[in-house]
């Protein structure tokens, strides 16, 4: 299969793996994450303003770490659930009896069984926990069924028409469309954030970022809902490996921006006074897939003889409207410890995640770092300090907690989310313009404006105050 059968067919294959008698999961995250979700705290949340009606799509690791986060709140009840997976739904309703809060309907039985969960259920907003595929049907379909507030998982689609329906139909509905970027909350990203809008790094001029993480143990299982070392993917496989591996086989090119873009677009204001304007990816060879499975399975195993068109590295520059660079690097394919690798660059000084340090000129010893905790802590965001304690136990080191926090109070303000679709769009579609610039032989392409222009005159909402 080539790649553009892959693409135009990946949904109906997602759909048909999905439906199989031998099918374990739709899950977001690995089974890990799902033993994670249950050991998280339980201690109740107490929030002001009326109760938001949600439902959750896709009930895997990632969609119960959500339950667990949202059954804490008393200002949330989640009223439908769906899977197509009775493992995943029996996981995610022993979280509601733990919590002593009612069964929410769980909907099941069909790969399209969240269409008769829009359908029947009176909901306020919808959140989306499922493999990269289903974002952008659900998405619209939540729209299209009069739901004013969706949160969904990264990625927001796989082509770029994709991105461009979202928006569309969010503009068609006037409806709100929150990517659920977590990292941009990440403590030390938020302290930069400080930083930045105080002028410490003077006018910024090249930001650093990406996803760089080894995946071998994710994208390869031995099928098992314990998991385990093993060279299955697709069908035979367990959680992620069951989808997220076929990717990788079909497709090159930036897969995972968001976690590095998100907070590099919050610093210089993209879609808020500045936009991306062009792109350029570049690829590695593959050899770490294949390395793995040769290494841990042998070469006669079937998975051995599998060409990946993933680049190991795949690098990626963005030219912004005021100036900026922009440099993503993808390396989820070889050994390496976890990084998203962040540089934040200006005329007065800089922050190097990678060096866990800080320099400003005129403040730090000439030629020499600060250590960044210093800096952090006497920068640390108010929301930080505003919500720690309630952040402290939510997944991913508390960022969870944040980014739910966001949509949540948007829903029950009736307020625009401070990430929105535009947001959404931009990061997500670096993907498939990664994919275009390399099929191009690493050609500059040009970054669509989702905000048709209107780029120009908005104003800054992401984390303006201690609210959300």
């Amino acid at each position: 299969m080539n790649r553009k059968t892959f693409l135009r067919n990946s949904s109906l294959a997602a759909l048909a793996l999905a439906a199989s008698p031998a099918a374990k999961a739709l899950p977001r995250e690995t089974h890990l994450e799902t033993r994670r979700a249950a050991a998280l705290k339980t201690t109740p949340l107490h929030f002001a303003g009326p109760k938001v009606r949600l439902a959750i799509l896709g009930t895997g690791g990632r969609g119960q770490s959500h339950i667990h986060l949202l059954l804490r709140r008393d200002d949330v009840d989640i009223v439908a659930i769906c899977d197509i997976d009775d493992y995943m739904l029996t996981n995610a309703k022993s979280a509601f009896t733990k919590s002593g809060k009612k069964q929410p309907q769980a909907y099941t039985g069909s790969p399209y069984a969240w269409q008769d969960l829009l359908k029947k259920e009176q909901l306020d907003a919808v959140l989306i926990a499922t493999p990269w595929e289903w974002h952008k049907p659900m998405v619209i379909g939540a729209l299209e069924a009069g739901i004013k507030y969706v949160a969904t998982e990264v990625v927001l689609g796989i082509t770029l028409q994709d991105h461009w329906d979202v928006v569309k139909a969010a503009e068609k509905y006037s409806a709100n469309v929150m990517m659920l970027e977590n990292v941009c909350y990440r403590r030390d990203v938020m302290a930069i954030l400080n930083m930045v809008r105080q002028g410490l790094f003077g006018e910024i001029i090249h930001l650093q970022g990406g996803y760089q993480h080894n995946l071998q143990g994710i994208k390869f299982n031995n099928g098992q809902p314990n998991g385990g070392i093993g060279c299955e993917f697709g069908e035979k496989a367990f959680s992620e490996a069951r989808w997220r591996t076929e990717h990788a086989v079909h497709r090159n090119g930036d897969l995972y921006p968001t976690h590095g873009v998100g907070p590099l677009a919050h610093y210089v204001d993209i879609n808020r006074g500045n936009v991306f304007t062009t792109l350029c990816s570049y690829s590695s060879k593959t050899r770490g897939l294949h390395d793995y499975v040769v290494r841990h399975c042998g070469e006669n195993h079937p998975s051995a003889k599998v060409r990946f068109k993933l680049g190991d590295v795949v690098t990626t520059s963005i030219n912004c409207a005021n100036g900026e660079t922009i440099l993503l690097q993808h390396d989820t394919n070889l050994p390496r410890p976890y990084s998203l690798g962040f540089r934040v660059q200006g005329t007065n000084g800089l922050w190097m995640d990678v060096a866990n340090g800080v320099y400003v000129e005129g403040q730090s010893k000439e030629d020499e770092w600060d250590a960044a905790k210093t800096w952090l802590e006497k920068y640390d965001h108010p929301l930080w300090k505003r919500w720690n304690n309630e952040a402290e136990g939510a997944g991913h080191g508390g960022m969870d907690f944040f980014v739910t926090h966001a949509f949540i109070e948007s829903v029950k303000r009736k307020t625009s989310t401070p990430q929105d679709v535009y947001d959404a769009a931009a990061w997500s579609a670096i993907t498939p313009l990664s994919e275009q610039s390399i099929e191009l032989g690493n050609a500059t392409v040009p970054f669509p404006d989702f905000t048709s222009g209107q780029w120009m005159y908005r104003k800054q909402t992401f984390a303006v105050n201690d609210e959300y």
